[in-house]
């Protein structure tokens, strides 16, 4: 165990009463898995024992190259409620090396051909074109494997015609829950955010 894994393993904050929900900042070259059989480093490995010891569950998925908030929970109708496709909102930062045309940005909100079918996005705002980057916010509701690698993938620079590529990837919100902790760092959900949260179970779903 390195130094940042054993600083991270190794608090624990306070519980409140009732709390059903960690939030943890997920650094990258780390896999979402309780094992990895070609024993790769997973997020177990830097969270403390007790997550596995007690049954805390991921509610969703980030990607090994990804980074940001991840949840987790002991709670298996909230991991079903907030995972299926119009469960809640989730919020990324995205930079990608090249230029999306804004005929694309509007292409990805109907849809886009990948090698796994149609994806699309429910919202993307343009924030920054630096050098040959482009830096993008971008809001899904409904998220299958690699699903922003996977667009950008299928677009093309408008000025030298080669695909898109992510960079970095972070997620900052999932509904209500804002990223607000160090990476590698994680904390329980406060009394409010589990109210927001449970709010989100009983509310009926968006379809896009």
């Amino acid at each position: 165990m390195s130094d940042f894994e054993r600083s991270v393993a190794g608090a624990r904050p306070s519980r409140l009463p009732g709390t059903t929900v960690i939030l943890f900042h997920k650094p990258k070259g780390y896999l979402v898995t309780r094992k990895d059989e070609r024993e790769r480093k997973t997020v177990y490995q830097i969270l403390p024992p007790f997550l596995l010891q007690e049954g805390w569950v991921p509610i969703g998925r980030l990607d090994k190259d990804s980074r940001g908030l991840l949840l987790f929970t002991q709670n298996g109708i909230m991991v079903d409620r907030l995972t299926e496709p119009g469960g809640c909102e989730k919020t990324y930062e995205v930079e990608i090396r090249g230029r999306i045309s804004d005929n694309d940005l509007s292409r990805v909100l109907q849809g886009v051909s990948t090698s796994i079918g149609p994806l699309k996005v429910h919202r993307i705002t343009k924030k920054r074109e630096v050098g040959p980057k482009t830096q993008l916010e971008v809001v899904l509701r409904e998220g299958k494997n690699r699903h922003l690698r996977r667009i950008f993938h299928a677009l093309k620079d408008p000025k030298f015609h080669t695909p898109l590529k992510v960079l970095d990837l972070k997620r900052v919100q999932i509904g209500p829950l804002a990223l607000d902790i160090p990476v590698g760092a994680w904390r329980f959900s406060t009394p409010d955010e589990e109210a927001k949260l449970l709010a989100i179970i009983k509310t009926p779903m968006h379809r896009d």
